[in-house]
């Protein structure tokens, strides 16, 4: 956990453990991944796959519970395909 950092005093950096903790895991993926058959690793895909869907599908619920979200979308997609966008630095200055 070399990563690991104090933001204040005494409140070590969340981030930075999360970081050193995913690292460990994906070492330890690594060489169990190593050690298995091609039909082994297929499936480890597969599962893979659903997982990233199953996080996709919670994260857009998420989004589509947010109160006024999805008429919100729809109405910036709109905004994008009639080109009626703003620069970064449009938005810069607007803001300055």
């Amino acid at each position: 956990m070399q990563d690991i950092r104090k933001t204040d005093e005494n409140q070590i950096d969340e981030e930075a453990i999360a970081r050193s903790q995913a690292e460990a895991l994906q070492a330890q993926i690594s060489d169990r991944l190593d050690q298995l058959s091609l039909n082994g690793l297929q499936t480890v895909l597969d599962f893979a796959a659903f997982l990233l869907d199953k996080e996709s599908e919670e994260a857009t619920q998420e989004l589509l519970e947010i109160p006024g979200f999805a008429e919100r979308f729809a109405q910036a997609q709109e905004e994008i395909a009639k080109g009626q966008t703003k620069t970064l630095n449009q938005l810069k200055r607007k803001i300055a």
